[in-house]
């Protein structure tokens, strides 16, 4: 299985602005430029982009492993930040923080805790990224 996405680019790094799109049709000619990369300006940028894969990813493989524990969740929530710093030369991303709140019926805290761990380790978005991983977890009840 392969997925695409395209970007096109117009201009120097500060003044140019770009669009992002997706094979999908999701993402299409979606603006991003130098200032909503390192600002506040209007429009997506890498690292967000980045985030929302990795919460819908993290999220999936929590449920995942939630079914191998036979339990199935009610809701699970979950929001990555992504970390962006000047590292060297240029930029890295040097961190992702997830926060979840989940509602799984039936579950014991340890149970919880152990799939919330596992699908932070398996996801295949956590698998790519080159960054520090963290998770605080809640299981509401």
């Amino acid at each position: 299985m392969k997925r695409s996405a395209s970007a096109m680019w117009n201009g120097d790094l500060k003044s140019g602005r770009g669009t992002i799109s997706t094979d999908s049709g999701v993402l299409s000619n979606s603006q991003y430029s130098f200032s909503t990369r390192f600002e506040n300006g209007v429009g997506t940028n890498p690292e967000e982009l980045i985030a929302a894969a990795h919460a819908g990813c993290f999220s999936m493989a929590l449920s995942a492993q939630l079914a191998e524990a036979g339990l199935v969740a009610q809701s699970i929530a979950t929001k990555a930040t992504v970390t962006i710093e000047k590292a060297g030369g240029g930029f890295a991303i040097t961190a992702v923080h997830l926060d979840l709140t989940a509602r799984i019926p039936g579950a014991s805290q340890q149970a919880f805790e152990t799939a919330a761990e596992n699908a932070k380790a398996g996801c295949p978005v956590s698998k790519v990224l080159n960054a520090k991983i963290t998770l605080d977890k809640k299981l509401e009840a």
